[in-house]
């Protein structure tokens, strides 16, 4: 998805008068144990449900986090070179998508093509496309999944909090707790990093560009956290939306910058709380906000992930009846592994692991699921001690283009799940602030997959190749119709099928086919249909410049093969260009970025050449003689 420079420029416009109002000042947050957190959860953060570790069955707990432990050590979950303002960057997350058979999953010019969960499903009986250990712990994810479907269908209104021992003694701390300071010099002592060295090499654009995250995540879906300048309170389609102190619930809140939030109220909540201004009210001019800075994130939308995800339907679907995740995006991050990790710089939440950002290219209002897994090492030694607010993992939460209402901080222990449900993940972002220790998430999603799984390409293949007539007996080919539109659209799915599925999957080396075949065989047909297409674009060239045709018909016939050559012909560059950049050559050999399709000038197999700017100056030279 490319954004007009009009677009960029009043976007950063809008973000430069947010920034001068809250100029140095902190904006407040709360934790826990701060007073006025469940009243501030339950008014602006209504969305968000936590289920404790304690609430999932043991089983479970023990098979997903095994499972996640193999994919690690298969080497299943890897960084991924993604496309940031026309540059390449790395992720600074490692991450796997699964999900339904042929479902992708599609972010920052990148396509995740899902491993299969191995479910029960008649499709995947019988198939032996993964080793033993890879399709045990596949199925493991996918009974997690079945567990989120079922538990957060079963949600009610005003559910917040799962019960159970541990988390009765913690509510009851959020109600009695004294205020904590939580001064933004707390998470400097907090360990971590940020990008590895290859990363370097662009200059720190991942941290520039992250609003986000990462894979997702588009999805999206982890990386770098992003600067004050260059991230926040921005949405995707660049609209503001900005609350002023009236409109918000909270009028004071604690104080955590120590005389630093000069722009609030310093109170902080007692048991004679003000008067809150209604949900209704208070979200109105919320239910207007867009995404924000969505295909800029390069850190994971763990929580997506940039980008474009799975290519968007018009009208957009909306979420109805029993939630059903078709996907999750799987997350690893090792802060020990980091160089830096950047501090959170609106609010003083500590180390960012994943910066601001709205998980992307999902149903409306579908809701997303988060299993949360620290562990010390590939061994899987859980951490102690995680119920120190500094040590673990914890996530962030924001009213989106608001600095006014205080935003929220969620500890995470190893094992708890937060559901983000409604229309939260739209009106708010959140970010992912780093524990002390490694973490896996499980980042479960109904993605907007109408023009992303291999059903659908398969079929548009069969739409194009439904205007190619071959000879029964010569074997010779031709032309069905030759009516330009009818000829637009053979050459609009020509285009989609080399470089949204064909080169997408080979940009991405032969990670696919080192733990799953299952994607093998349905990539090898759609390179046979691409190549009888390149049949069809030179019967379509024969056709325009044949002569004796009426004038008229052959100038909008030439008309539409050029606009589709000139992009075809500018997509190869730039994929080229991708796979031979300097990042790609530093990946191992199974993982390096692979030039396919790619043929030589004398390639005999070959109707048209790789290089078509020859035949675009044919086509140009023939419209100027018209």
């Amino acid at each position: 998805m490319k954004r007009s420079g009009d677009s960029e420029g009043e976007k950063r416009r809008k973000r430069r008068r947010l920034l001068q109002e809250l100029g140095d000042q902190k904006i407040p947050f709360l934790g826990p144990s701060d007073r006025g957190f469940q009243h501030l959860w339950d008014s602006s953060y209504s969305g968000l449900v936590l289920r404790k570790s304690c609430s999932l069955p043991a089983e479970l707990h023990s098979r997903v986090q095994a499972a996640l432990l193999t994919l690690r050590r298969k080497g299943c979950l890897l960084k991924d070179l993604v496309r940031v303002r026309d540059r390449d960057v790395f992720t600074a997350v490692s991450r796997a998508l699964l999900g339904e058979p042929g479902h992708t999953y599609r972010y920052l010019d990148t396509r995740l093509f899902a491993i299969p969960w191995h479910s029960e499903d008649a499709e995947l009986k019988g198939q032996n496309c993964c080793d033993p250990d890879l399709r045990d712990a596949c199925k493991a994810l996918w009974e997690l999944n079945t567990f989120l479907c079922t538990d957060v269908s079963q949600l009610k209104e005003g559910d917040r909090f799962s019960q159970c021992v541990k988390a009765e003694g913690e509510a009851k701390l959020v109600e009695e707790g004294e205020t904590e300071s939580k001064h933004s010099e707390d998470s400097k002592n907090s360990e971590g990093g940020d990008s590895e060295s290859r990363q370097s090499e662009e200059g720190d654009t991942e941290s520039k560009h992250s609003e986000e995250w990462d894979i997702e995540s588009k999805h999206s879906d982890e990386g770098c956290s992003g600067s004050k300048q260059e991230g926040g309170w921005e949405t995707e389609e660049g609209e503001s939306s900005q609350v002023k102190p009236s409109e918000s619930s909270f009028a004071g809140v604690s104080e955590h910058s120590e005389g630093k939030c000069l722009g609030w109220t310093m109170e902080a909540f007692s048991e004679t709380k003000p008067e809150p201004v209604g949900l209704e009210a208070q979200e109105k001019p919320v239910a207007q906000l867009k995404h924000s800075l969505s295909d800029y994130h390069i850190q994971d939308k763990e929580e997506l992930a940039g980008g474009l995800g799975c290519s968007q339907p018009s009208p957009p679907q909306v979420c109805t009846g029993p939630v059903k995740f078709n996907v999750t995006l799987l997350n690893y991050m090792d802060p020990a592994q980091m160089s830096h990790l950047k501090e959170e710089p609106y609010y003083g939440m500590g180390k960012m692991a994943v910066g601001w950002h709205h998980d992307e290219n999902l149903i409306t209002h579908s809701p997303v699921a988060v299993y949360n897994y620290s562990c010390h090492d590939d061994k899987g030694e859980c951490s102690e001690g995680s119920s120190v607010e500094k040590s673990c993992w914890r996530i962030g939460l924001k009213v989106a283009w608001d600095i006014h209402t205080p935003g929220l901080m969620l500890p995470l222990e190893s094992g708890d799940c937060y559901y983000m449900r409604d229309d939260l993940n739209s009106t708010h972002q959140h970010c992912v602030l780093a524990g002390d220790t490694a973490r896996f998430s499980s980042t479960h999603r109904v993605a907007e997959c109408s023009k992303g799984t291999l059903t659908y390409i398969q079929s548009r293949c069969q739409e194009a190749l439904s205007n190619l007539h071959t000879d029964p007996e010569t074997g010779s080919h031709s032309l069905v119709t030759l009516q330009p539109t009818a000829l637009q659209h053979c050459e609009e799915i020509h285009n989609e099928v080399e470089f949204e599925w064909l080169r997408q999957y080979w940009f991405q080396g032969q990670r696919y086919a080192r733990f799953c075949s299952w994607w093998t065989r349905p990539m090898e047909q759609l390179e046979k249909d691409w190549k009888l297409m390149e049949t069809m674009t030179m019967l379509f060239l024969a056709t325009v410049e044949e002569e004796g045709q009426a004038e008229e018909g052959r100038r909008e016939m030439a008309e539409t093969l050029l606009s589709a050559l000139t992009d075809r012909h500018q997509q190869r560059q730039t994929w080229r260009d991708r796979c031979h950049s300097s990042l790609a050559q530093t990946l191992p050999p199974e993982e390096a970025p692979v030039d396919r399709p790619f043929w030589g000038v004398d390639d005999p197999g070959m109707p048209l050449p790789f290089d078509l700017a020859d035949i675009i100056s044919r086509v140009e030279s023939l419209l100027w003689r018209m």
